[in-house]
């Protein structure tokens, strides 16, 4: 079996020593399990939080050529902080044949593993966003107090070293109030732009004036004193360079003489299903698409992507609303995953899968065991009078032992906290009690449970992340199962080996007013 290695930190004020260690330990799990290390892939001052990382977008792209079999990472937070990319890069990676392994958390190949990953990739997200209200909470303190919050400083201001506030900087503020001044007045913005250029002026980031130059300096309320921050809007929380009526009246000019280049920027609409949805005709993954209606209303559409690319004559599959869909898949599949019984029963299964999974703690605890059996034995020995030479030394190294083993293990747990019976029932709580209207609990629902859908013309068949493995149910598989029984579920065979089946709507349910039908079939 051959590999790659991906490495990353997040951002400048790390060391290269990072990227040493999550390389040595990815080897050593290479070692220990035969793997073949054929290439590494390193992104540095990145953060898992996007996707926009070189090395990490060339892997992707690498492992269509089937040059390797595993993609090994030190933990998963380096591979994705949030789970749609956890998602769609692994689902891409799988398509080319190609595994996700995380040296530090062995994670079973079983269902029970794809709940026990699901958590592990929550919690680094929710690790980064508790850090990033941090943050966001220092930063609205500063807001307050008017303070700089970062970015680029305008021209015409310095911020102070101890106080952190905005100062008007003596050299650059008459260039401001100079502009100002020559475009109110008249003066085209190109002819200011060459004047201030000859003089050998420049902008803030030192680059020559243009006349877009002049765009985010006639717009930036700073300069008649207002400070803003997001919500927060200080009038007069900094010092002015140029006064309200010289403001206005270039706003005004400005305005007569702006010309709009390009149409509006299209709404972003986040469309929960990609990567997870199909065609039933033609098995091709379906895309998001809107389109306007006569009366100027915005409609949202999943359409076969073999049809929006090559026309009708390739797929007749006729698009599907996008929030009756989205919507369906998400309460199916809470009625279908989150009865009382199959919470315990996961439940059960990630206990268990949470003491295969480490196999480092069995082994130190076990260790520990023996330490303190020979201790014992030691000691009371040394009760009955029975004392050599060595009884002194051989204690201080047992104590010694037991010490270290002790840190190893606390170090070991504090590495992978073990989830509670508690803490998982009132996780599965939280997605079952979720606001169905909220677009992000929806997005969890589908992320974590959902493995694929199949859009035909009469039906919509949902596969569930619970069979035998993690990949994706193909259209074949699909078309091979039976939907004709509609028998109770099997509670006597093992989670993980069964398939979570269901074929339960027409299309004009979803198209339309979503009306309570009958499952056809409804096979666990």
């Amino acid at each position: 079996m051959t590999a790659v290695i991906y490495a990353r930190y997040s951002s400048d004020s790390q060391r290269e020593a990072s990227i040493e260690g999550q390389l040595r330990d990815c080897k050593d799990y290479a070692e220990k399990n035969g793997i073949t290390v054929v290439g590494t892939y390193i992104d540095r001052a990145y953060s898992a939080k996007t996707d926009d990382r070189p090395d990490f977008q060339r892997m992707i792209k690498d492992s269509a050529k089937k040059i390797f079999d595993v993609v090994l990472v030190w933990k998963l937070d380096r591979f994705a902080r949030n789970r749609f990319d956890a998602v769609n890069y692994k689902y891409q990676l799988e398509k080319n044949g190609v595994h996700l392994v995380s040296a530090m958390e062995p994670i079973s190949q079983g269902p029970e593993g794809i709940m026990v990953e699901s958590m592990l990739i929550g919690m680094a997200e929710y690790y980064s966003a508790e850090l990033a209200l941090k943050v966001a909470r220092g930063e609205r303190e500063n807001a307050l107090q008017c303070k700089y919050n970062g970015g680029v400083v305008p021209l015409g201001f310095t911020i102070g070293k101890e106080d952190r506030l905005y100062h008007i900087d003596p050299e650059t503020a008459p260039i401001v109030q100079e502009i100002f001044s020559r475009y109110a007045n008249g003066e085209p913005a190109e002819k200011i732009a060459a004047s201030l250029n000859e003089r050998g002026l420049r902008t803030r980031t030192g680059k020559p004036f243009v006349k877009n130059s002049f765009f985010q300096i006639f717009r930036n309320r700073r300069y008649i004193g207002e400070y803003r921050y997001k919500d927060i809007v200080t009038p007069g929380g900094i010092p002015a360079i140029v006064d309200q009526d010289l403001f206005d009246r270039v706003q005004q000019r400005f305005e007569q003489n702006r010309i709009a280049h390009g149409r509006p920027a299209k709404e972003d609409v986040s469309y929960l299903l990609t990567t997870k949805l199909f065609c039933g005709k033609c098995g091709t993954l379906m895309g998001g698409e809107s389109g306007t209606s006569h009366m100027g209303n915005t409609y949202y559409y999943y359409k076969c992507g073999n049809a929006k690319r090559h026309g009708k004559a390739h797929c007749d599959l006729k698009a599907i609303r996008k929030e009756p869909l989205e919507r369906f898949v998400v309460e199916t599949a809470i009625k279908v995953i989150f009865s009382d019984e199959i919470i315990e029963r996961l439940i059960d299964l990630i206990m268990e899968a949470q003491q295969q999974e480490n196999t480092r703690l069995p082994v130190l605890k076990d260790q520990l065991r023996d330490t303190e059996k020979r201790l014992a034995n030691l000691l009371e020995a040394i009760e009955q009078g029975i004392i050599t030479p060595t009884t002194k030394q051989r204690l201080d190294e047992l104590e010694a032992r037991k010490e270290a083993l002790n840190t190893s293990i606390l170090e070991e747990e504090l590495k992978k906290p073990v989830l509670t019976r508690e803490w998982m029932r009132f996780w599965f709580e939280k997605f079952r009690k979720g606001d169905m209207r909220d677009m992000e609990h929806q997005r969890q629902i589908i992320d974590t449970f959902v493995n694929s859908v199949y859009v035909f013309d009469d039906r919509v068949v949902l596969n569930f992340n619970f069979t035998d493995d993690s990949k994706t149910i193909s259209r074949e598989e699909v078309l091979g199962s039976s939907a004709v029984e509609n028998a109770p579920p099997n509670t006597s065979h093992q989670l993980w080996l069964v398939a979570l089946f269901c074929c339960i709507l027409v299309r004009k349910s979803v198209c339309g007013k979503l009306e309570t039908r009958t499952p056809a079939a409804t096979k666990f």
